[in-house]
């Protein structure tokens, strides 16, 4: 048996995640098959399972790639230093980036599938959204203390709100194919939130 070096193993990986990604950001989880990635990566499925056993956990890696990614965000958005509102801002700016891609929040797209997804990656995706909300629950929390912010609601309903609004915001605007839908209706969003 040949072995495959161990740089082009990882490349193939990388490109296998990287269509992947695509195809759930673009159709949805339900919308390819295992054999739709492996033809564009140019591998056969069995190089495919090579890295991973099947789509289960081709999809439990991908949420779990995208998830370190967004947290990396947020935690770059954390060394900015700057104040809840513009935290925020820049939050809502990962949405926006994605979109401009002509692609949905990777997350969001496998919660419209959720009921279908298998359990693996039900609990990868769940993890996200927890991850995300607790994220914005301290950044909404420091705004109010600070005086950035003036909510109705605790912390922790606003941070949802502001989830549920962006990724619905998105969900809106994508069949427009315009940002500037999406743009406004997050400006909205938060600016309700902004103490004058």
């Amino acid at each position: 048996m040949t072995r495959i070096p161990a740089k082009v193993s990882q490349d193939t990986r990388e490109k296998a995640l990287d269509v992947a990604e695509r195809l759930v950001q673009t159709r949805g989880y339900n919308g390819f098959s295992y054999a739709d990635v492996a033809a564009e990566v140019g591998v056969t499925k069995a190089t495919l399972h090579y890295h991973f056993a099947g789509k289960r956990e081709l999809g439990t890696a991908l949420i779990d790639r995208y998830s370190a990614r967004f947290v990396g965000r947020m935690s770059h958005i954390d060394d900015a230093r700057g104040d809840a509102r513009q935290k925020l801002l820049a939050f809502a700016g990962i949405y926006g980036d994605v979109l401009r891609e002509g692609r949905m929040c990777l997350c969001g797209m496998l919660a419209a599938d959720f009921e279908t997804l298998p359990e693996s990656m039900q609990a990868e995706l769940l993890r996200f959204f927890d991850e995300t909300h607790a994220w914005l629950t301290k950044v909404v929390a420091e705004g109010v203390e600070g005086g950035d912010l003036r909510i109705a609601g605790a912390p922790e309903e606003v941070a949802q709100a502001i989830l549920g609004g962006l990724e619905g915001a998105m969900l809106v605007a994508r069949p427009y194919r315009d940002v500037a839908r999406f743009e406004a209706a997050a400006r909205q969003l938060l600016a309700s939130l902004l103490a004058s």
